[in-house]
């Protein structure tokens, strides 16, 4: 084996080769953690916004821009910091972003008005916006070319149990301590969190192979493939593309200006849509006679249907790509239209809700891994970076639309019939990646 690894050595390749062991699924979990907290800090306005109005006196729309400056915070964090870590890493970047948005969540429990909660939430964004295409970066990084789609999305879920149990948590902190006290939370676990990600997180082995820096490589890999004879002197290689310069302007080059800017037009409706739901149904489904709590509840089966999707749909990503995509974001066009058409019955709003987080959220999971998947490495956190900025865009825009609709007192049933005209158009650019050659990890290129 020393022998047949001495000279040169292919990372993906020798990565390709090996079976997925116990180092892989434990960087997996902490980088689940890191986008728990991410999901937890990012949703819990959301929960939040029945309390904070009703307690500071002023309109739902009012809280839109609330709802907006954390998803702003989270575009130019996420387009600044996506090519900062194509240059000097993906692992400082996570630590820094872990901190920061850790920190500023917790004292944003202190703000005393609309105005210092829209300063604090863009802060908080910023954070947010480096910590998640990081994390999907260094996942993809570690896991073999047959199973990145789903170990991507596995990793990815943890985002959508942190907004979830966000809900379960704001629902029993909200009555017994207040509002204020869910940001307590949100603040405290990831800088409980950061000593653990010190010690454990390490650098991206590819991402030190493009480097050049075989001694580390070869410590990285000797961790995560114990099994594997890696003699002192390997020589480490990347088979991929590393074009030199600007990261950004590379997106348009090569033949991935098409394909990048249908990547970026799923990602602007789906989150546009996603986020849409996620911070105005717990005002909608309050609107409609649900208490504050059950409300928290309803909107939770959101992110729950999408981490029930992610795992539902990670094998089919691995196999069909592009072929599933079209279709998940197809039956969720349909599945927000029901969630207007089921009226006030919990039950039925409960089962539409999760149905509809099964598609938009399993189907945001699955844009997230087709982006990891077709970037190479000199240019995946700046590919999912800026897809997620621009998705961010989109996320910005559904709570303003949401906004303007509730203020002109739109009925639930056409409100929702507006939301499902995104997906639909996310639908159309899925199916179009698979035209211009886009494909799954296991299908033929």
């Amino acid at each position: 084996m020393a022998e047949a690894l001495r000279g040169s050595v292919d990372v993906p390749a020798f990565i390709d080769a090996q079976k997925i062991g116990r180092y892989q699924i434990t960087l997996l979990l902490i980088c689940a953690v890191v986008m728990f907290c991410d999901g937890f800090d990012a949703q819990m306005i959301g929960y939040l916004a029945p309390s904070i109005s009703k307690e500071w006196s002023v309109s739902r729309g009012t809280l839109g821009p609330v709802f907006s400056a954390s998803l702003f915070g989270l575009m130019i964090g996420a387009l600044t910091l996506g090519p900062v870590a194509d240059k000097i890493g993906r692992r400082w970047i996570i630590l820094i972003s872990t901190f920061a948005f850790g920190a500023l969540t917790m004292a944003t429990m202190f703000s005393a008005n609309v105005s210092e909660l829209i300063a604090l939430r863009f802060l908080t964004g910023l954070g947010l916006g480096g910590a998640m295409p990081n994390a999907i970066a260094m996942t993809a990084e570690f896991s073999p070319h047959r199973k990145r789609a789903t170990m991507v999305m596995s990793m990815f879920v943890g985002f959508s149990i942190g907004a979830a149990v966000g809900g379960a948590v704001a629902a029993y902190l909200i009555p017994a301590f207040g509002w204020r006290s869910v940001f307590l939370a949100g603040g405290i676990l990831p800088l409980v969190l950061l000593p653990l990600l010190y010690v454990k997180l390490p650098e991206s082995v590819r991402f030190l192979a493009l480097r050049g820096d075989d001694r580390a490589v070869i410590a990285s890999l000797r961790r995560t493939f114990p099994q594997a004879d890696l003699p002192d002197g390997t020589h480490f290689t990347l088979s991929e593309p590393h074009p030199p310069g600007i990261p950004v302007a590379h997106l348009w080059r090569g033949g991935r200006a098409l394909a990048t800017l249908l990547i970026w037009i799923l990602f602007f409706m789906s989150l546009l849509d996603l986020f849409f739901l996620s911070n105005w149904l717990p005002t909608v489904v309050n609107d409609l006679g649900a208490s504050v709590s059950t409300a928290a509840l309803l909107t939770a089966l959101l992110q729950w249907g999408g981490v029930v999707g992610t795992f539902a749909l990670g094998s089919a990503m691995d196999k069909l790509a592009t072929k599933a995509l079209g279709v998940i974001y197809l039956l969720a066009m349909i599945a927000v239209a029901s969630i207007g058409l089921v009226g006030h019955s919990v039950p039925a709003l409960a089962v539409a809700i999760f149905l509809a987080g099964f598609c938009i959220v399993g189907g945001q999971n699955c844009s997230n891994a087709t982006a990891a998947t077709y970037y190479p490495t000199a240019l995946r956190s700046t590919g999912v970076g800026w897809a997620f900025g621009i998705g961010r865009i989109g996320s910005i825009v559904g709570p303003m639309i949401g906004g303007m609709l509730l203020a002109m007192h739109w009925a639930p049933k056409d409100l929702f019939l507006v939301a499902a005209l995104p997906p639909g158009i996310a639908a159309l650019a899925g199916f179009g990646l698979r035209f211009v050659g886009v494909r799954g990890p296991g299908e033929a290129k």
